[in-house]
């Protein structure tokens, strides 16, 4: 990423979009260049396992289907001819992820560990088996990704055409319950029945007596080290052939994570798990140049993990709402912002800016308000945003409720909860009528756009 460009971008995923599909994607990017935007950055588009989480997916490959509309005016045609090559190039996931689709719906909808042990265990003949008897529903479900593949190299080209770069999310760890870990058991550390021997979370902090115990079964680095990294190659290329810009969520995993004995029902106990990250990143910058990667590096970073960062010259990130406390090496704050940094008034993990803002003690608010240099607390959030585009960092993005001064009724995610998560969505109506020439006067005061689109 090049740190001397000063952009700003919104963060909205499609689902928020008012039809909760890409339909409405085309208007969105109108509205982006119109408020002089150069970057829409979005969450994982992987079909969620269970409810409507993007960060565990069925597929570290596979996109939802139900993001891309079978209609509209825009939506460019897919040439089936072209389909058996496409088909080809993507033969190391895609195969494996329909049957993988098929399967599990036969079955109820139970994990693959359940399986029939033939199935489960990937039996040549039972696979040979299955594939005959279902050689039309495996086509359906490759030509569904076929379609969406399509479709979206179609929304890109709109992006491009107005200066727009797409900013796509990349969870560190895949579900256990995917057609990743089904297909290629190696890559995990997983007992003779496929279970995960340690999983994925983090320790106790600040925030969590017990810690986040997430499930995720950990990789078996020395595998995926005796083959190159091919896996992870793959994934790169595969999210590069969708985005112009890749967040690695939870980086520190790259340089240890915390495992936890898949047995433990918290995340108390456990010990940190060293990754070669450092051979990972240096694999996929020999095959594929200068790596377009944002690092997620919130939370307790040791050294360790900003030195691979800076080894490899990635922005790390900073949120504004987190700025506000009496440490004055706290990274978040304006002044410890530098150039190698995506800044946020908040993250979907986040509550909207004026849903932090009204839960805070008076205490913390006359603080808030020391700092950002107000005396009228209405004038808070377009403060925070403010102070998010004049800062040094490469990239300021905003989220589209913090623009559009929504409370806690339009938060994305409370991490830890289970309800009323990812479900957000605007009305094209909610937009005020001068809001994106707002915008772009904002954008321009702060230098992050350059001309009047």
């Amino acid at each position: 990423m090049n740190f001397d460009t000063h952009r700003a971008g919104l963060l909205l995923h499609p689902t928020s979009l008012p039809s909760g599909t890409l339909a409405d994607a085309e208007r969105w990017l109108d509205f982006l260049q119109a408020a002089g935007f150069g970057v829409w950055q979005m969450l994982p588009l992987g079909l969620p396992l269970v409810g409507l989480s993007p960060y565990q997916c069925v597929s570290a490959f596979a996109v939802n289907p139900a993001l891309f509309p079978l209609g509209g005016q825009t939506r460019p045609r897919a040439d089936m001819r072209r389909f058996v090559g496409w088909r080809n190039r993507q033969r190391h996931w895609l195969i494996d992820y329909a049957r993988f689709i098929l399967i599990k719906a036969e079955h109820g909808g139970v994990a693959w560990t359940d399986w029939p042990v033939p199935l489960r265990d990937r039996d040549a003949q039972a696979l040979a088996e299955f594939d005959a008897a279902h050689a039309d529903a495996l086509k359906a479900v490759m030509v569904e990704q076929y379609r969406a593949a399509v479709h979206w190299q179609g929304i890109r080209a709109e992006a491009a055409s107005r200066g727009i770069q797409l900013f796509g999310d990349m969870p560190i760890f895949v579900a256990h319950d995917s057609a990743d870990v089904w297909a290629q058991r190696e890559l995990f550390l997983l007992d003779e029945a496929g279970h995960p021997t340690v999983v994925a979370g983090v320790p106790p902090d600040y925030f969590s007596a017990t810690g986040q115990r997430w499930g995720n079964p950990h990789y078996n680095w020395a595998a995926m080290q005796a083959d190159g990294f091919a896996w992870w190659r793959a994934r790169l290329r595969a999210h590069f052939e969708w985005f112009d810009l890749v967040r690695i969520d939870h980086f520190r995993g790259l340089a240890a994570a915390w495992a936890i004995p898949a047995h433990e029902p918290t995340a108390i106990h456990g010990d940190w798990l060293a990754a070669p990250g450092a051979e990972l990143l240096q694999a996929i910058a020999d095959e594929m140049g200068d790596l377009q990667l944002v690092a997620e590096d919130l939370g307790i970073i040791t050294p360790d993990v900003t030195a691979l960062r800076h080894q490899f010259g990635l922005p790390g990130m900073a949120v504004l709402q987190f700025a506000f406390d009496h440490h004055a090496d706290n990274p978040h704050k304006p002044g410890n912002v530098h150039p190698d940094t995506v800044y946020y008034t908040g993250t979907h993990d986040n509550d909207t800016t004026l849903g932090w803002w009204r839960a805070l003690p008076d205490e913390a608010r006359q603080q808030v308000m020391r700092q950002l240099g107000v005396h009228d607390s209405d004038a808070v959030p377009e403060a925070m945003i403010a102070t998010v585009l004049q800062s040094p960092a490469a990239l300021a993005i905003l989220p589209l409720q913090d623009v559009l001064h929504l409370g806690s009724e339009a938060r994305m995610n409370t991490p830890g909860t289970d309800n009323g998560n990812w479900t957000w969505r605007f009305e094209w109506e909610a937009l005020p009528h001068d809001l994106a020439s707002r915008l772009l006067q904002n954008n321009q005061k702060a230098h992050r756009c350059e001309t009047n689109p």
